[in-house]
Formats: structure tokens, C-alpha cells, sequence
């Protein structure tokens, strides 16, 4: 699932997954859980970790989790703020030349997709 969202700093719109900050002693799951629900208006079924990285290593110490969802269930509409034009499950067979064309552009969204394509390819070995 992927969110259409314009990015104000740099007046560029992009695709990017759902994500947000950990609040106080929250688990980045369950950030990730809330985050989808609120930003999406999708609960996923379940969550699993893929990959914690770090985008400006050497600048700032700035640790992100991504995490893969499986059985998202729609149960209302985003919350607050509408944080994105559109929303759409999109095949990952389409990334690589939405990846080429710019619409993917951002750090958290690329390293996700990455981590999600090693992540289906394991899954049919062992």
C-alpha cells in the first residue's frame, strides 16, 4: 500500500508507506500499526519486522523500523489531517519503474520496497 503525498519542503509529490514517529516508550510495532490505521484507514492482520536502519548515519542518530503487514482489513477512514491524495495497493512487479520515473523518491520508502522484494523472494526458499 502506498500513499500519493506532497512533501512541502521540497514542493514534490511522491508515493511513500505509511509511517510516523514512536511516541515516548511505544513499540515501534505498535507505532507501525497505528500509524497504517490512522494515516490509511487499514488495520493490518499482522506485522513483521523487516529491517531497522538508519537514513543519515555519521549526522544524526535517527534509528527507522520498517515492517511488512499481511491482511489489512479496512475499518473506517483516515484520521485528522488527510496526509495523502490517494491511497493504493499497488504490485511490487510496478515499483521498479515507478522507482525510474521518480515517483518514488524518498529514503524510508525506497529502503522499505528493497527489504520487502528480499522478503518475498525468501519466501518461497527454505
Amino acid at each position: 500500500m502506498l500513499m500519493w503525498r506532497h512533501r512541502f519542503v521540497f514542493d514534490r509529490w511522491g508515493w511513500e508507506l505509511p509511517g510516523g514517529l514512536v511516541e515516548a516508550g511505544e513499540d515501534p510495532m505498535l507505532t507501525a500499526l497505528r500509524e497504517v490505521e490512522e494515516e490509511t484507514g487499514y488495520r493490518p492482520e499482522s506485522l513483521e519486522h523487516l529491517v531497522s536502519y538508519q537514513p543519515m548515519a555519521g549526522m544524526v542518530d535517527s534509528e527507522h523500523s520498517l515492517f511488512v503487514g499481511r491482511g489489512a482489513e479496512l475499518v473506517g477512514r483516515p484520521e485528522g489531517e488527510v496526509e495523502a491524495d490517494r491511497i493504493e495497493w499497488v504490485p511490487m512487479a510496478e515499483i521498479p519503474g515507478m522507482v525510474a520515473r521518480g515517483d518514488i523518491w524518498t529514503s524510508g520508502t525506497l529502503v522499505g520496497l528493497l527489504q520487502a522484494q528480499v522478503w518475498l523472494n525468501g519466501r518461497g526458499r527454505g
